[in-house]
């Protein structure tokens, strides 16, 4: 029988195809024997495979088939680790900008002061305008004596006033009582951020930073 040569290249080009596509996999099954296959190997579906090249060498490992509860294990943990790791991209992204907003104690503790003098002249006004209502209620009172001895007789606008007084200054004690809490919150935010500055000046080599704030 007449081959042409056309017809052997032909035949030993997909010959060499064929074998470059071949793939062999390897794997010890429980019970230890080496197993070999040119698919996947089903006795090895819960342990690690080799995929193996034509000349023998490791191409890939072929990892075991999880079963439903498996997955979601491996898919929760997978998640657990991507939520840290943009938790630690995140705090680092803090920690820069915290640096860069106060790169030594007197600039942090100049900005406090400020915080706190902010809230404390509202404070102030508030505590004047109590005593502003003080002398209204002397006013107020001096026109109730009028019906002491018979408070049924004081006018409705004289109680409407009496009423109004007081709801102002409750409304104005309020006012003060909030401000003492922000400013309890203002001293708590600030005492947290020096805990973490101080190690971050440390951490950049600027340990003078932590020094106290010089007094003016």
């Amino acid at each position: 029988m007449k081959i042409s040569i056309k017809a052997l290249l032909f035949a030993s080009g997909w010959l060499a195809s064929a074998a470059s596509w071949a793939a062999i996999y390897t794997c010890v099954d429980g019970n230890g024997r080496k197993l070999t296959s040119d698919r996947p190997i089903a006795e090895c579906a819960d342990r690690d495979q080799k995929e193996l090249n034509t000349s023998g060498t490791v191409k890939r490992t072929v990892k075991p088939v999880m079963t439903a509860e498996e997955q979601r294990a491996f898919d929760a943990k997978q998640k657990d680790a991507a939520e840290e790791q943009a938790r630690l991209v995140e705090e680092k992204r803090k920690d820069r900008a915290l640096l860069t907003r106060y790169p030594n104690r007197a600039v942090h503790d100049k900005e406090r002061t400020e915080a706190l003098a902010q809230v404390d002249v509202v404070m102030k006004a508030a505590t004047k305008r109590i005593g502003e209502l003080g002398v209204q209620r002397k006013e107020i009172d001096a026109e109730m004596e009028f019906y002491k001895k018979d408070p049924t007789k004081t006018p409705l606008s004289l109680k409407r006033q009496v009423d109004d007084h007081n709801n102002s200054v409750a409304v104005q004690k309020r006012f003060i009582t909030d401000q003492e809490s922000e400013m309890k919150r203002i001293n708590a935010r600030f005492d947290e951020e020096l805990v973490k500055l101080k190690s971050l000046w440390l951490l950049t080599g600027n340990a003078s930073a932590a020094g106290a704030a010089p007094k003016k």
